[in-house]
């Protein structure tokens, strides 16, 4: 499904419109922008400015009606639904402000969840998912449900999941919103961490001071993208 790329995101002259009502909205505006591997992104703007329609353009969980959007090469949108749901489980690693861990499983059996959806066996599911949470120090909690973890290891938690299956980009929506400045500061220092290894990553968020932990920072007001820069 791969193909040789410049560059991991390459998004192009993207326009996304919403009828509300009898009022067309665009909520982009002839966005273009590129990410290479590696790179640590921060997208950075304020509530109703299009970030979070951005986020789900990148993430492969909306269309749009003008432009072209490559991920990897692969032009995703002349892929149909089935394609997009083994793009999305495949390439992106999904990482949100309320964690979205499912409240009736513990830390072991949510961090498997993407690997046993791809048919893995159980065993091995189990024995990925442990190799990540030892890497986030969450060995101790593997056997805790989602209630019983602070909003710190909660994070922790889902940024496992969101590694578990090797992808070749992390989304991150928010992924200090919910938490208190100094656990969001850990989870920022992790986040550079694993960019260090070598992760991609591209953060959505409205604070400039958790942008400024990216390497590089995109502006979007009213669906249109502002200058970059360098952190």
């Amino acid at each position: 499904m791969e193909e040789s790329a410049k560059h991991l995101i390459e998004i192009t002259d993207v326009h996304k419109r919403f009828l509300m009502g009898d009022t067309v909205v665009e909520a982009l505006k002839g966005v273009s922008l590129t990410v290479d591997e590696g790179e640590f992104l921060g997208i950075l703007g304020p509530s109703g400015s299009g970030k979070s329609t951005l986020m789900n353009v990148v993430g492969c969980m909306d269309t749009f009606q003008e432009g072209s959007y490559k991920l990897l090469g692969i032009p995703v949108e002349s892929l149909g639904d089935d394609k997009l749901t083994i793009l999305r489980n495949r390439l992106i690693g999904f990482i949100f402000q309320k964690y979205h861990l499912i409240p009736k499983y513990t830390v072991l059996q949510n961090v498997m969840m993407p690997l046993l959806s791809r048919g893995m066996r159980y065993e091995d599911a189990a024995r990925i998912a442990l190799e990540k949470l030892r890497m986030l120090d969450m060995e101790k909690r593997l056997a805790h449900k989602p209630n019983e973890l602070s909003g710190g290891q909660q994070q922790r938690a889902a940024i496992a999941r969101a590694l578990v299956g090797n992808p070749k980009l992390l989304l991150a929506d928010e992924p200090t919103g919910a938490l208190d400045s100094k656990t969001g500061k850990e989870v920022l220092k992790l986040f550079q961490a694993l960019n260090d290894q070598g992760h991609t990553i591209v953060m959505i968020t409205h604070d400039l001071s958790v942008a400024k932990s990216a390497g590089r920072i995109v502006r979007i007001i009213d669906g249109e993208l502002y200058k970059e820069e360098a952190t």
